[in-house]
């Protein structure tokens, strides 16, 4: 199942690239919520509950070409977005021979490095824009593979950490680059793009293995494989939760490869994933409001 969150906060079923709205049963079947909120994205904790009634509902649902809607992010409300620095072989020696993003530091280890985290509020759908910040300074694009948690978990096996996997996006990890701290210049508002729907873990039979690209004005910018992850998302599913407890709609971009490069205003950044689907992200200058 595809489902995505588009337009102002409508929810829908995608099929063949139409767009099935379904808001009423989110709104209707979702357990009401008192003040403390619960912990976690509640729809995504209770998606396997709702799903028979949202695929039933979207049979009859009024549909809408994908290319007619603006789509939010599908998750609406993460606990937390957990980085995983250079986890792309290839990425890891650009990094180290570009000053820019290195900042003439050497090359560590990821395990040395750790995770990181980005802020909640960078999060934005494929559809709202990138706004770059600092026009003075440079903002690359990185590519990956957003894993969204499905349920939540602490200390979880390696061998179990898929099965705590509620389903998959496309992710965009934009960052400024400096001599900050890396969380820092990844959490700009704007700066963690997730979308354009997610797909459940049961329609991935592998998501080691997806290839995917992501090209600006007809050129290829980044382009290669899961399978090069150097961490694999059970491992770093079990890492992160040694550290944090993991929550329903808590979000991991799972590293991102070589060709990482910059973007102005005016750009489209275009990615396709396989068994996920293909997202435009414009870019655009920053405003004050």
């Amino acid at each position: 199942m595809k489902i995505c969150r588009y337009d102002d906060n409508r929810f829908g079923i995608v099929r063949d690239d139409v767009v099935y709205d379904v808001t009423s049963v989110i709104e209707s079947e979702l357990p009401p919520f008192h003040y403390p909120l619960p912990i976690g994205d509640q729809l995504i904790a209770n998606l396997e509950t709702l799903r028979r009634n949202l695929e039933q509902a979207a049979d009859s649902a009024d549909g809408k070409p994908i290319g007619e809607v603006k789509f939010l992010s599908p998750v609406a409300n993460p606990t937390k977005i957990i980085g995983v620095p250079q986890n792309y072989e290839d990425h890891a020696q650009e990094a180290t021979a570009d000053a820019g993003i290195s900042q003439g530091l050497p090359r560590r280890k990821m395990e040395d490095q750790g995770l990181f985290l980005k802020a909640n509020s960078a999060l934005i759908g494929p559809s709202e824009g990138v706004a770059v910040r600092f026009s003075e300074r440079r903002t690359d694009h990185e590519a990956e593979l957003g894993v969204i948690i499905g349920r939540k978990g602490s200390d979880i096996p390696y061998e179990e950490a898929l099965s705590y996997v509620g389903g998959y996006a496309i992710a965009m990890d934009m960052v400024v680059r400096g001599k900050e701290d890396r969380s820092f210049r990844k959490s700009v508002d704007t700066y963690a793009v997730l979308g354009p729907w997610l797909v459940t873990a049961d329609e991935i039979d592998d998501p080691g293995q997806l290839d995917f690209t992501l090209t600006i004005d007809n050129e290829i910018r980044q382009q290669n494989n899961t399978r090069n992850l150097i961490l694999d998302l059970q491992g770093q599913i079990a890492w992160a939760s040694k550290f944090y407890t993991l929550h329903p709609g808590d979000i991991i971009m799972s590293g991102t490869c070589a060709g990482v490069g910059p973007v102005k205003p005016g750009d489209i950044m275009h990615l396709e994933f396989e068994g996920i689907g293909a997202m435009d992200v414009p870019v655009r200058a920053h405003t004050v409001f």
